[in-house]
């Protein structure tokens, strides 16, 4: 009995700062699609890691890109967090995204933690589960 409460309580101290991380991982996502919502590229290009605001330079380059590339992020209908995973030592947010038509798209989001807090590294768009080519 000693042993697992031992173990529930590690599992819980472990728990503790892997959802804080995903939860304020979730936040920033969703203030930046907040601000695409708002047309406010100024503020969703803040929430971009120095690499893609260098990629891009302005928050009209950037808000350019988005509009014609990713227009499910643009203006979603429907937005729910999934798993947050590692893989080869980078964190990818998986977000499930359905657009204004009703079609729904997979995205997985590079975080990055910075002393200003999580930025968006790149976004890539997934194939839907149990649909195959």
């Amino acid at each position: 009995m000693r042993q697992l409460l031992f173990i529930l309580t590690l599992w819980a101290g472990l728990a503790g700062p892997a959802a804080a991380q995903s939860d304020e991982i979730e936040a920033v996502i969703g203030r930046q699609i907040d601000a695409f919502l708002a047309d406010d590229f100024t503020t969703a290009f803040s929430f971009a890691s120095p690499t893609i605001r260098d990629i891009f330079r302005t928050p009209e380059n950037f808000g350019a890109m988005v509009r014609g590339g990713y227009p499910m992020v643009w203006r979603p209908a429907d937005v729910t967090f999934l798993e947050l995973h590692e893989e080869d030592g980078a964190l990818w947010q998986t977000v499930r995204i359905t657009d204004a038509y009703g079609a729904v798209h997979y995205l997985d989001y590079q975080m990055i933690q910075l002393e200003s807090g999580w930025k968006i590294n790149a976004v890539q768009v997934l194939k839907a589960p149990g649909l195959s080519a």
